[in-house]
């Protein structure tokens, strides 16, 4: 789209389906805190050059020198600017002076200085308070008048205001907007949230839904819905991978198929994280790059896992063909997690996908509902990457295995299923192969073990019946057999 004015803001030009297009008018509603004034400064200190300045209007918000100081803590902020590229003025005085409540000085003033100039963006901040200066028919007047001489203009207006969600179904400046984008602060426990969501654009196709947001010294940065990105045509792959255990693969009947999304379920300490990192492991002794994303351990905790094992994950994250990603539960957000996983596959190179774990993701993230449907799409972003990927998720360590999230097992090619067992009054380890979709693989139900070369598996369970939890498990008697 040509002549669009970019954001300057991460992700928010992919929300919007593109930059500022040149006469649109732009509302930034929500409650105060939610970020509407940095955002549209950060709009005008990407959006001003030497030729085209933007002009920041406030009406009866804090004074400048506080404004200015505030924006010094942030990355895009450049005090060469001010004046020259960057200009603010208040209108608080033309305010006052309105005569019967009239605002056409202030809409006289704007309108002159927008086609004297012909700046870039200007935003008036906050538009709300010019609701305490007239009375609802001159208000009226006072947006209508604005807005349509303004629309002869190639400037882009972004009015910022303190509104609350049912106002913006009745205020008079929403109706006129050609864009709306609603910014909340969401408290929830453990970390509270920002989003957005862009309720009208005129003739755009932007995404909907929530959009999280964050605010450190760069300014903001937005994090797409990832249920709203639809992945390019996948690479096409063929053929199979090996997954660092080599009778898991005969069992496999050659390996994991390349691209597939594998499942690995299983209660606490069965193996699950070590399978993961043997499958890490085994591709980058393939010389591949691989991604580990890790919600308990961290980067340092899993190489100490790992060399206990003999694989050296230290040697490849530093020549850059392993990240490990580790996001600790309490800062874990889906929007932003993806954010990540794409970063690191739009180069191209990532072969091999491990996400440690899909319970805890689940449980951490507090939106239940909108998780299956996550997870569809998560798992669809990487496979059109052609990287294979395989997801760890917690099961129940006693009684039957409760099928995790809600049942998403369909979601994944393959699933393999990691239990305890009672054998001759010990603890052991079962191992079975729930699913491979179009691929042939073996039925039976495995020991395993872990050892210092990883997991180890050992012989068939033979006439037993009870290891998928339906039952008591025991040897099959004579009986048994017989009524089979």
């Amino acid at each position: 789209m040509t002549g669009v004015l970019p954001t300057g803001v991460p992700g928010l030009d992919t929300v919007l389906g593109g930059g500022l297009e040149p006469g649109m008018v732009i509302m930034l509603s929500g409650a105060p805190g939610t970020g509407k004034t940095i955002l549209a400064q950060q709009i005008c200190f990407a959006a001003a050059t030497a030729e085209r300045r933007a002009v920041y209007y406030t009406t009866m918000s804090e004074p400048h020198a506080k404004l200015v100081s505030h924006l010094s803590a942030f990355d895009f902020f450049e005090p060469v600017a001010l004046g020259s590229r960057v200009e603010y003025l208040h209108l608080g005085d033309l305010l006052r002076a309105a005569e019967s409540g009239s605002l056409e000085p202030m809409v006289t003033e704007v309108v002159r200085k927008t086609v004297e100039e012909s700046p870039a963006v200007v935003v008036l901040d906050s538009v709300k308070a010019l609701r305490d200066f007239a009375e609802e028919r001159l208000l009226r007047l006072a947006f209508y008048d604005l807005v349509s001489r303004l629309a002869h203009t190639d400037t882009v207006l972004v009015l910022a205001g303190e509104y609350w969600a049912p106002q913006t179904e009745s205020f008079v400046e929403f109706a006129l907007a050609d864009g709306i984008v609603q910014l909340e602060y969401e408290a929830r426990e453990p970390v509270d949230r920002r989003w957005m969501r862009v309720l009208k654009m005129r003739g755009r196709r932007h995404l909907s839904g929530k959009h999280t947001f964050t605010i450190d010294r760069g300014g903001l940065q937005v994090y797409p819905r990832t249920e709203t990105i639809l992945p390019v045509q996948g690479v096409q792959v063929t053929g199979r991978v090996a997954s660092g255990t080599p009778r898991l693969d005969q069992l496999m009947g050659g390996g994991i198929g390349v691209g597939d999304a594998t499942v690995v379920l299983g209660p606490s300490g069965i193996g699950k994280t070590i399978f993961g990192l043997s499958f890490v492991a085994e591709g980058l002794k393939r010389g591949e790059t691989c991604l580990y994303v890790t919600f308990q351990d961290t980067a340092e905790q899993l190489i100490r896992m790992a060399s206990s094992f003999g694989w050296d994950l230290n040697g490849p994250r530093e020549e850059g063909r392993l990240n490990i990603h580790h996001v600790p539960i309490g800062q874990l957000d889906l929007d932003m997690l993806t954010h990540a996983i794409r970063t690191s596959l739009d180069t191209g190179q990532v072969s091999r996908v491990v996400i440690d774990s899909l319970a805890e993701l689940a449980f951490a993230a507090r939106e239940q509902a909108r998780f299956p449907a996550y997870a569809r799409s998560l798992t669809a972003l990487v496979r059109a990457a052609g990287a294979s990927l395989v997801v760890t998720s917690e099961t129940t360590t006693l009684g039957p295995t409760v099928e995790p999230v809600g049942g998403l097992t369909f979601l994944f090619h393959n699933v393999l299923l990691l239990r305890y067992i009672e054998w001759d009054s010990k603890f052991a380890r079962a191992l079975g192969i729930t699913k491979m979709r179009n691929s042939n693989h073996d039925k039976s139900l495995y020991k395993f073990d872990i050892t210092n070369e990883g997991l180890i598996i050992q012989d068939k369970l033979e006439d037993i019946t009870g290891v998928l939890g339906w039952s008591a498990l025991h040897r099959m008697t004579e009986d048994d057999l017989a009524d089979q």
